[in-house]
């Protein structure tokens, strides 16, 4: 039993301290030591009671509870990611009527047969990357809470990526790093002078990196009853342009725009938001929202590793604009053609945001499993500050540790639960994005 191994590792700490009853006075001096330690409200956390529990309080020194709690959160972190895949996964299953284990080709092949698609044609769904950020309040505090030298005020943070600035006149980068501004393009032509994410309107024939809707001068995917384009454009597209990653758009932007501010005001247009964007190989000094790896203050060894993995399973993403490509089944005429579109349109509302939340959650998942996978690193530097304490500290500290060491057992086990679970969500989610995406 746990608490067993806990009396005896306690017994050990203390005579090696040189610890005696006479030093421990009103403490019950003719107690047994493990009734001392327990009067003396000098005892470990019960089996059962400690980090599996949630309980971060298993020392009570500071870097090594910080430990603890980065284990506690970032496993709490995996199972609410799964929770949300799992919670949108079965949304999409019963707008459709499907059991709750249906598969992931099954959810396709009623999609095809309830709204009479073109079981032959291609049926994918096709979007930009969800944009993650992490903050860097929460970095700095969870490097806080593991050492007492961070100052919240004054701690600095790096970001790997573009860092999001307050938006004024007065508005810089440090560094090597770029000023960028996303916002809407301006203008009676809505041209963006940098790159177009969503809907670019095409004023002249041009390359489609997404789905073209209108004329393809090429091969066309998906093409709807009147042969218009409805899909991807192998050539070139005149009409619209649903853009899967950000780019060029030759015509109207009517999505989100990023640009860098003319260099003669070095000023983005109102209500723009700006970024300092790190270059490839370096970081930027970040006191708003990194979009990347985030590197903590400075502070003590055993606190980095751990107060960096709390602050990347802190993320937070978004779902990203999505466009679908199908076909109606060929046998679809007139009216009854319209009315199938309309239905199959219908059931796109509430899809496409169950689908588009799947998409920010498992970017999301891939962070909190690399977080994960840090935390469990950190181990190590956790007993270092472990050794340090015992060897330093007061008689309390000293048990603490004893109750650390022996804690230490249960960190694969909460961590290994809480990342099988997540894998497991999103296998099942993975599935679905494989059959609507071609792969």
């Amino acid at each position: 039993m746990k608490h067993n191994l806990i009396d005896w590792r306690l017994v050990g700490m203390i005579f090696a301290a040189g610890a005696t009853m006479a030093v421990i006075p009103g403490c019950g001096e003719d107690s047994p030591l493990g009734d001392v330690a327990k009067e003396c409200g000098l005892t470990c956390p019960a089996e059962g009671e400690g980090i599996v529990a949630g309980n971060i309080s298993i020392s009570g020194v500071a870097s090594i509870d910080a430990f603890f709690a980065s284990v506690v959160n970032v496993s709490a972190k995996a199972n609410l990611v799964a929770g949300n895949i799992d919670a949108e996964l079965a949304k999409i299953k019963a707008r459709l009527g499907l059991d709750a284990d249906a598969t992931a080709l099954e959810i396709r092949n009623k999609i095809v047969a309830d709204f009479q698609l073109d079981a032959d044609a291609s049926l994918m769904v096709k979007y930009v990357e969800p944009k993650c950020e992490v903050s860097v309040d929460a970095t700095i505090e969870a490097t806080a809470r593991c050492d007492v030298n961070v100052k919240p005020g004054s701690a600095k943070v790096e970001c790997k990526g573009s860092c999001e600035v307050e938006a004024s006149a007065m508005a810089e980068c440090t560094g090597d790093a770029t000023l960028k501004c996303t916002g809407t393009a301006t203008g009676p032509n809505l041209e963006c002078m940098g790159d177009c994410s969503g809907t670019c309107e095409l004023t002249a024939a041009a390359e489609c990196s997404g789905t073209c809707k209108g004329t393809c001068e090429g091969t066309c995917s998906a093409e709807n009853a009147d042969g218009s384009c409805n899909g991807t454009c192998e050539g070139t597209c005149e009409g619209t342009c649903e853009m899967n990653v950000k780019g060029e758009c030759s015509g109207q932007c009517k999505g989100t725009c990023e640009y860098e501010p003319p260099s003669a005001s070095g000023m983005c247009e109102g209500g723009a938001t700006v970024k300092c964007e790190a270059s490839a190989s370096g970081s930027v000094e970040c006191n708003g929202k990194c979009e990347g790896e985030v590197t903590p203050p400075s502070a003590s060894a055993e606190c980095e590793a751990s107060a960096k993995a709390e602050a990347q399973a802190s993320v937070e993403c978004t779902p990203p604009k999505l466009s679908l490509e199908y076909t109606l089944d060929a046998s679809l005429t007139g009216q009854a053609r319209l009315d199938a579109e309309a239905k199959f349109e219908a059931f796109l509302t509430g899809f496409v945001d169950s689908y588009g939340k799947i998409l920010a959650e498992l970017k999301r998942a891939d962070i909190v499993l690399t977080a994960a996978g840090q935390v469990s690193t950190a181990a190590g530097g956790a007993l270092d500050g472990a050794f340090e304490a015992a060897a330093d500290g007061s008689l309390k500290a000293k048990i603490g540790v004893g109750c650390a060491i022996v804690e230490l057992e249960d960190v694969p086990v909460v961590i290994g639960e809480a990342t099988d679970n997540l894998d497991a969500s999103v296998s099942g989610a993975v599935e679905l994005t494989g059959v609507l995406s071609g792969t």
